[in-house]
């Protein structure tokens, strides 16, 4: 490290750091007591909590802090006596993590984009390579991480694969669907994603809580006449609105609304934000499909602004530059996320076959898997 610890000072309830480069930062006792790391706090395998918060003394103070000559805060508390360390890097990263609050699902780290930007970049990853070689499956979930999807190329055009690329970066997720689903257009359908109607912007299942966050749709056939696959950034589109009209903006990320989908064998029902913010206002969420959105069920004094920022929306994903489009043909297997990234399709002609297979799967699982690959090669 650059930056080292230099000394510390204390007033029981917290300490203060001085640092190599003359800045400070305060600790709290409480704080520094329950991040203890000692073998009679954590198990030291798994890192997993013996302490229990409740157990801690009211009347818990520092009794002593100093730095040691390998840059080493020594703590002791009272009245219990116990003693702890942290090193100065640790101490460092945690100040840094709450300056900065990142996490994996909101628009921070991410690089938003439109057609145009898009192309610029590799989305499309090989099968072969992906499932033989970590280092081509590591570009393609850092792939997923900064667009928010990528593609499988030449995989293997058979029934039942696309649960095989899910197993290859996380889990399956059931639903009334089934652990699969087919995509293709069928008399009497539950869904008219199951015709050949042209499909504009959504994110799938908005009215389960919670959403799938990963859906995969593999290719089986495709010989129709349109039926091109279009992907969007909805983070981006987000952000138009943001700086477009903030007020519109607020507007989606404060009103709750009910989505449903109804058959002879389900009825699921939701109410969730369109835009979905974490606390510093950072877009985490979107959800948007105008064949699932219920009766909007907001007081009659919100609809006028409600329906204006609604409309907004909407026309914003609407704007051909923003999509990018594409056919997919036998093999290919697109990989989004579904917090993210919308997806539509063209219509499509009633000559040939086309038949997609889909499948859920979440974000835990393939960022769980992008870490341990990241660990794998450092």
């Amino acid at each position: 490290m650059s930056i080292q610890l230099s000394s510390a000072k204390h007033t029981g309830s917290e300490v203060e750091l001085t640092w190599s480069d003359n800045s400070q930062h305060s600790f709290h006792a409480i704080w520094l007591r329950d991040h203890c790391r000692c073998e009679q706090c954590r198990n030291p395998q798994n890192g997993q909590r013996y302490l229990d918060v409740s157990e801690l003394d009211n009347n818990l103070t520092i009794d002593s802090a100093t730095v040691s000559a390998q840059g080493e805060l020594l703590l002791s508390f009272l009245p219990e006596q116990h003693q702890t360390r942290y090193s100065g890097e640790a101490l460092l990263n945690t100040l840094q993590a709450v300056e900065h609050q990142n996490h994996s699902r909101c628009e921070q780290g991410k690089t938003l984009w439109d057609a145009e930007q898009i192309e610029r970049h590799n989305t499309r990853f090989d099968w072969a390579g992906y499932s033989d070689d970590q280092a081509t499956q590591l570009a393609a979930l850092k792939c997923f991480e900064k667009f928010g999807y990528f593609i499988i190329t030449d995989s293997p055009a058979e029934e039942g694969q696309v649960l095989k690329i899910v197993d290859s970066f996380g889990f399956v997720r059931n639903t009334n669907y089934g652990q699969l689903f087919e995509v293709r257009a069928t008399l009497d359908a539950n869904n008219l994603a199951y015709t050949n109607i042209g499909l504009g912007q959504h994110t799938d299942n908005p009215y389960r809580e919670p959403v799938p966050t990963i859906q995969a749709l593999h290719c089986v056939e495709n010989s129709v006449d349109g039926g091109e696959s279009l992907l969007l950034d909805g983070f981006m589109a987000a952000d138009m609105l943001r700086r477009e009209s903030p007020e519109h903006f607020k507007t989606l990320s404060e009103s709750a609304l009910n989505f449903r989908f109804s058959d002879a064998e389900a009825d699921l029902q939701a109410r969730v934000k369109m835009i979905e913010t974490d606390e510093l206002g950072r877009v985490c969420c979107v959800r948007y499909n105008n064949r699932s959105i219920d009766t909007i069920n907001l007081p009659q004094a919100q609809i006028p602004a409600f329906y204006t920022a609604y409309r907004h929306f909407a026309q914003i994903l609407h704007r051909s530059e923003l999509a990018t489009q594409f056919k997919l043909i036998a093999g290919d297997c697109m990989v989004f996320d579904n917090t993210r990234v919308m997806h539509a399709r063209s219509r499509f002609s009633t000559g040939g076959k086309r038949h997609l297979q889909g499948a859920y799967s979440d974000l835990d699982g393939l960022y769980s898997r992008l870490r341990i690959l990241q660990r794998q090669t450092q």
